[in-house]
């Protein structure tokens, strides 16, 4: 993409100076960006006749939790670790192959509502087979298993949202 150069200061006084037309990649990756802002999605990439453009923006959250109402008992400073010893303990760490979602929207985890689960914990499954689907702007897809394996966790519940990179279950 060739650069344009602004005229020197002095010709600009004395010419009227019209916009600059923006290239036709810039003006994709401005239409791209403006349909994240619209759409709420983080991630957007295009892949159309080998040219391949990705937009994606970094969220920032913050969960607030309401503190539990106090009984009238003294309210004690816990040590700085502490919280973090018991999260630790409280998430047991599994090993095996996370399957992260690769985009925003709602998973389902069988074909119809009410329908069987398209696998169970415990299950073996196969590499490829069609493990939940995300319903993403109206369009279901499907999200297959990376590696054959035991379906050991699974970290979503039926028709709940779920973020990009969220991990969505666990195969061994």
């Amino acid at each position: 993409m060739a650069v344009k150069k602004k005229p020197p200061a002095s010709a600009t006084k004395s010419v009227n100076v019209k916009p600059v037309q923006e290239s036709g990649e810039l003006a994709l990756i401005r239409k791209l960006a403006e349909i994240l802002n619209e759409t709420g999605l983080t991630e957007i990439e295009l892949d159309h006749k080998g040219a391949k453009v990705r937009v994606s923006k970094s969220v920032h959250s913050t969960t607030m939790m309401a503190a539990p109402m106090s009984q009238g008992h003294p309210v004690h400073a816990a040590p700085a670790q502490a919280p973090a010893a018991s999260a630790a303990a409280a998430a047991p760490v599994i090993a095996g192959t996370p399957l992260k979602s690769p985009m925003v929207g709602t998973v389902y985890l069988s074909a119809t509502p009410g329908g069987p689960a398209f696998a169970e914990v415990g299950s073996m499954v196969k590499a490829g087979q069609t493990l939940l689907i995300i319903e993403a702007m109206k369009t279901m897809n499907q999200i297959t298993a990376p590696a054959a394996g035991k379906l050991v966790k699974v970290n979503v519940e039926n028709a709940q949202p779920v973020e990009y990179g969220e991990t969505l279950l666990v195969i061994e």
